[in-house]
């Protein structure tokens, strides 16, 4: 086990949630401070405020990964005799790094928008709003028959042919090889200057793009040769579908019955509800922070009700005249992010070796209160 560094830790959360997932425009990344250091605590918070940051302080803390971005509209100025200033100010005298994952994390699966799907029970859950469609490549590589197995293993590892719920899919051919060593190798079989021929294998298996660099290097690793001969093509097989938002199925409800099953999953005191208490609910969507310009998403695709915040006046209007039932729990239930991230990070840094202590914020950034 080793204490890593921050750019370790970036590299590996954006593994799980890339910033190429984010909506465009969406500010995500590193925002204030520097990975080049040793990352020995990281809190896990929704918000980045005054009080959060103090609490970082006081817990010694290196890293702050958000899911709401510190810094969202650009600067024109850093005052710190601002409330904005001050607070970056703090983060800056402490070293404090804050880096945000927004959009990307709310699409990524394994995101927020699983999570809120996960609490609320859906079942068959899928995307409701598709953003992105990963690429897919295929990889072929020839390698000795003595090492096949091996290098199948290697790749499958590396996140190569999984195909639906499979994994480790691959196809191979026997075949001879050919090659002429130079006068400067050291070649695994044969010697210099003499053509030899090798009893091979073709290994083929499909990949996701981004993690194609990562299967490579594993690959070359692995392998006994000197230079590796392998092919990459482009497929046109369609790859995993992402998005935001979710929806599924629940056991036949009423909406009221349905509204105090998320007060009580989401943690929440009040909710907003549209619509007959007494309808009853078998499809639900739902999609954290403000999801108002989707709600015809959820008509479209069956929902009975809809579960978002920041529902405006006129959009409850709208879902009413479209037949939509909806549920506002509010923006802050996405602070089901910080267990579910929290427990997600500390399985990736224990896979890899890293020691390093992960934990979620206990400020509460809701700015709401009912009385």
């Amino acid at each position: 086990m080793k204490n890593p560094n921050g750019h370790e830790i970036i590299q590996l959360f954006e593994q799980f949630s890339p910033k190429g997932l984010a909506m465009e425009g969406d500010k995500v990344g590193l925002q204030v401070g520097r990975l080049n250091k040793k990352v020995e605590r990281i809190m896990i918070a929704l918000d980045v405020l005054e009080n959060v940051i103090d609490e970082a302080i006081e817990k010694n803390v290196q890293l702050i990964i958000a899911h709401h971005p510190i810094i969202y509209r650009p600067l024109k100025n850093l005052l710190t005799d601002t409330v904005q200033g001050k607070m970056i100010e703090k983060l800056v005298k402490h070293d404090i790094t804050v880096y945000a994952a927004h959009t990307n994390l709310d699409v990524a699966k394994g995101g927020v928008n699983d999570l809120l799907a996960e609490a609320l029970g859906l079942e068959d859950a899928e995307v409701l709003v598709p953003t992105y469609e990963t690429k897919l490549k295929k990889i072929v590589v020839f390698v000795p028959a003595s090492h096949a197995e091996e290098i199948r293993k290697v790749l499958g590892n590396a996140g190569a042919g999984f195909i639906g719920n499979y994994s480790h899919c691959s196809f191979s051919a026997n075949g001879t090889g050919r090659f002429l060593p130079g006068d400067h190798t050291n070649p695994f079989l044969g010697q210099a200057g003499k053509l030899e021929e090798v009893d091979e294998v073709r290994i083929e298996t499909i990949i996701p793009e981004p993690l194609v660099k990562k299967a490579i290097t594993a690959m070359i690793k692995a392998h006994p040769y000197e230079e590796v001969a392998y092919d990459v093509y482009p497929l046109e097989n369609k790859g995993e579908v992402l998005g935001l938002g979710r929806i599924g199925k629940v056991s036949e409800t009423t909406l009221g019955e349905f509204a105090e099953k998320v007060k009580t999953a989401l943690e929440v005191d009040k909710v907003r509800v549209v619509g007959d208490l007494t309808t009853k609910v078998k499809k639900v969507a739902v999609l954290g922070g403000d999801g108002n310009k989707y709600f015809m998403n959820a008509k479209f695709n069956g929902a009975d009700v809809y579960v978002t915040g920041d529902i405006y006046y006129h959009t409850a209007h709208d879902a009413m005249m479209q037949g939509l039932n909806m549920i506002d729990p509010g923006h802050n239930v996405e602070k089901v992010m910080k267990k579910g991230l929290t427990a997600t990070l500390q399985k990736l840094c224990q896979k890899s070796g890293y020691e390093v202590e992960i934990f979620p914020s206990e400020v509460n950034t809701d700015p709401f209160q009912f009385v």
